[in-house]
């Protein structure tokens, strides 16, 4: 046997270093955490290694005998293989493993059982013959035997030259990128033997016995512009111990919470990051949530912090924007552990889908393809670094990787194996796990022109004046063109990040081939300046209620194409928007220097949670004021986990880092009486589904939508203007009066005349709850409306400061 170096061992080339990856987390606000993790370390151990695939590798901590292959009888039957399909495929009474290595000079499949792998023990190798086993770039070999739980890998010989973008290395065992399942620790948070926090991972061997009954699931194929996005963190979800699930944390765990949503009106989820992932990636002693004398000084997010020291100390990669491997779902969000070598991972993926489609919710993955967790040229090799770095990753002439995804490397999506390999990724998730779109992290990466860009390499010919180098942004990248026409992929929902951390920002213009979506950041942050009161914004906040058509409309796009979101997971969720005026990251461990700084943001007079009555009462007008202008937006809108309740992080923008109640669903406070938020929401998604006219497959024209100001037909666009209203022509209700009021100061408005019919209030985000929402079983609701009548006898409205309405219009006979 040979013993399997695991990616935590010092790595033994002169030129790479202990990989702790603290400074390649998800940072995009220039913070050097290389530098941080340096301090952080007494010193780097290299090792050096005796030449020869025997022999001894010494390290200043270890000494680790590698035995010489046995020249025992191989358990395995062993034939030549087929070049396709990649990955291992059981077929025929066996297994076909085929993997692609175009610059590698040597390779073997590596057999581990499971009971091997946490002792770094190969149980099997098989040495793969460059005649016999390879058909062009594909090594490949078919074998029969005894499979059960084994587990694969494979290694690599090659020139090791960072120069010119190799890194071969013969002593690691490397992943798969086609491998459906990793198995590594098999519980969340706990690190390895002896602490390791990279511990030895390994591919799943499929068995043609691997079964998962789909019960009849179909795709459900809603029009996009009826959705109501939820975006959820699986683990986040269902951790909190109010959850009082019997498996928190895991897919499982969302499922039987599934209902929440259905009643909330959500009918898609968006799930954060379910690829392979290491959360323990940076894993760290956080040194603020620590020190009880630190974390005094936080001051204002004194309690959330406390909570997390209470919880837990130490940093996480919690997000999950670190693949290690796209076609595996993430094992410990699993209840079942290693067991079945990473099957039950799969098919506790599988039955989330199936029971989200059962009642009537669509599932989309968020992907990182723009980059991966092996970093940059101090990084370990885990996968595709081992297996061919030059083709997998975006390098510049000699050898260095480029970086626009902010985390240390950037996948080289445009070159033909790479991006061949992101289809054949998306269509298993279509197909095998019937998962229903893809928001795609950063997506302006995957518009960048390749390493090894050319016009013949793309397109088969030359072009003239073509002078594209590499990091080019494309018009018609071929990526997003194989996926906009692939017969299976172009049916599903596509949902682009227009923007990178290269400074390449395409809300409005990413390539879409007419059926990509775009996560619309300008909306985001038009709706934030126009209510929170800044002026100069309350023609661009129209725009937003229509669908941004100044966006879309000209490159014959729809409203659904935009997804509007006002909070998501990076930034001040919904309550701590209207609550901090700052970052408060402290507790993050690095100086409150990460996070954006600019939020769009108003504490509505009094920095954090501590304030006085009147000023809490406005926070709660101004989270109905965001909600509600979600609601009546054409587009899409999208809620972020937590904001239906008024979850706070304490003013934390960024927490990325945090397996604690800061990222946790607090299911306690979502039941809590005060949690009049939830009534609030739940009321505004289905009013949007019940209306003809929220949801509409064009932009708004002036037959259907009429402008207002304070009076009717009169708005005011004028650069200091903080009023906007509209009517809206809906076949279901008649016709909406929506209006917002972003001043300082109350205002009476006059109402548009409709002779023979007077409107009624419905929503008036002035008024406390359950007079917020007039519902026909609101308790004295007659008595409500009376209080208003003498106006509505007017044709006119009194509207608070800060608010907003919706009124109805009814037949005069009915009032």
């Amino acid at each position: 046997m040979e013993l399997l170096h695991c990616p935590s061992s010092c790595t033994y080339k002169p030129k790479l270093s202990f990989h702790n990856h603290l400074f390649l987390r998800r940072n995009r606000n220039g913070v050097d955490f290389e530098s941080i993790w340096r301090k952080s370390r007494s010193s780097v151990v290299n090792a050096a290694v005796d030449s020869g695939r025997g022999g001894v590798v010494k390290t200043a901590a270890t000494a680790v005998v590698v035995e010489k292959p046995t020249t025992e009888r191989c358990r395995f039957e062993v034939l030549s293989g087929k070049p396709l399909p990649f990955g291992a495929t059981a077929r025929d009474g066996g297994v076909n493993f085929a993997v692609f290595s175009r610059n590698a000079t040597a390779a073997t499949l590596c057999l581990i059982t499971l009971s091997d792998l946490p002792e770094k023990r190969v149980t099997e190798q098989i040495f793969l013959d460059p005649l016999a086993n390879k058909t062009g770039d594909v090594w490949h070999v078919f074998l029969k035997g005894d499979f059960e739980n084994m587990l694969y890998g494979y290694k690599f010989d090659g020139k090791f030259c960072p120069e010119e973008g190799h890194y071969f290395d013969s002593s690691q065992i490397v992943l798969d990128p086609y491998a459906k399942a990793i198995v590594s620790r098999g519980e969340y948070g706990v690190l390895g033997p002896k602490d390791d926090c990279w511990p030895p991972m390994a591919g799943m061997v499929p068995s043609a016995s691997d079964q998962f009954d789909w019960e009849g699931d179909l795709p459900l194929k809603f029009p996009q512009r009826d959705f109501v996005i939820y975006e959820m963190h699986v683990r986040g979800f269902t951790n909190h111990e109010s959850s009082e699930t019997k498996y928190p944390g895991t897919y499982l765990g969302v499922v039987e919470k599934l209902d929440h949503l259905k009643e909330l009106g959500v009918n898609c989820i968006e799930l954060m990051p379910c690829h392979e992932f290491n959360e323990l990636e940076y894993y760290s002693y956080n040194s603020v949530l620590g020190d009880y004398k630190s974390l005094l000084l936080c001051g204002l997010c004194f309690a959330t912090s406390l909570i997390a020291l209470w919880q837990n100390q130490s940093r996480f990669n919690f997000w999950g924007y670190s693949t290690v491997n796209f076609f595996s779902p993430m094992g410990r969000y699993s209840s079942a552990g290693l067991s079945n070598c990473g099957l039950g991972a799969i098919n506790e993926f599988k039955y989330l889908v199936k029971e989200a489609h059962k009642r009537g919710i669509e599932v989309i993955m968020d992907v990182v393809f723009n980059h991966t967790a092996e970093g940059n040229e101090n990084g370990p090799i885990l996968s595709f670094r081992g297996i061919d770095n030059s083709v997998f990753y975006t390098l510049a002439p000699k050898g260095e990787f480029y970086n626009y995804s902010g985390c240390g490397n950037t996948f080289n999506c445009n070159n033909p194996i790479v991006r061949q390999f992101i289809v054949d990724c998306l269509r298993y998730w279509v197909t095998e796990m019937h998962v229903d779109g893809f928001r795609f992290d950063l997506a302006s990466i995957l518009t960048r022109s390749s390493s090894s860009w050319n016009a013949v390499n793309v397109y088969g010919n030359s072009i003239d004046g073509d002078v594209i180098t590499t990091g080019t942004p494309l018009t018609s990248p071929p990526l997003i063109d194989m996926i906009s026409n692939d017969p299976i992929l172009r049916g599903v929902k596509l949902i682009a990040e227009a923007w990178d951390c290269g400074g390449l920002y395409q809300v409005g213009m990413f390539p879409h081939w007419g059926i990509w979506s775009e996560w619309n950041g300008k909306y985001r942050d038009r709706v934030r300046q126009f209510i929170k009161g800044t002026d100069g914004f309350s023609g661009a906040f129209a725009e937003c209620l229509c669908g941004s058509p100044n966006l879309y409309q000209k490159g014959g796009r729809k409203p659904w194409n935009s997804i509007n979101f006002v909070c998501a997971h990076d930034g001040f969720t919904l309550a701590d928007l209207v609550t901090y005026n700052n970052k408060h990251n402290l507790a993050n461990g690095e100086d409150n220097k990460d996070g954006e700084s600019h939020n769009n943001s108003w504490n509505c007079g009094e920095e954090g949670e501590f304030a006085s009555i009147f000023v809490k009462k406005l926070r709660k007008r101004q989270m109905r004021n965001f909600f509600l202008c979600l609601m009546v937006s054409q587009g899409v809108p999208m809620i972020y986990m937590g904001d239906e309740y008024g979850h706070t992080k304490g003013g934390n923008n960024n927490t990325y880092c945090h397996d604690n109640y800061i990222n946790y669903f607090r299911w306690d406070k979502k039941d809590e009486s005060s949690s009049d938020f939830l009534r609030f929401c739940s009321l505004m998604t289905k009013f949007r589904h019940e209306c003809e006219s929220l949801g509409l497959d064009g932009f708004p024209t002036a037959e259907r939508l009429q402008w207002h100001g304070h009076t009717p037909r009169i708005p005011d666009w004028s650069e200091t203007s903080r009023f906007v209203a509209f009517t809206m022509a809906d076949k279901v209700k008649g016709e909406l009066y929506i209006a917002f009021n972003a001043s300082h100061l109350p205002v009476t408005i006059t109402l548009p005349e409709r002779p023979g019919y007077r409107w009624q209030p419905l929503v008036d985000t002035g008024k406390p709850t359950p007079f917020d929402f007039l519902t026909d079983n609101v308790p004295e609701r007659e008595t409500a409306v009376k209080q208003y009548s003498h106006f509505l006898d007017a044709n006119q409205y009194p509207m608070l400061s800060y608010s907003s309405i919706i009124l109805l219009l009814s037949s005069a006979d009915d009032a």
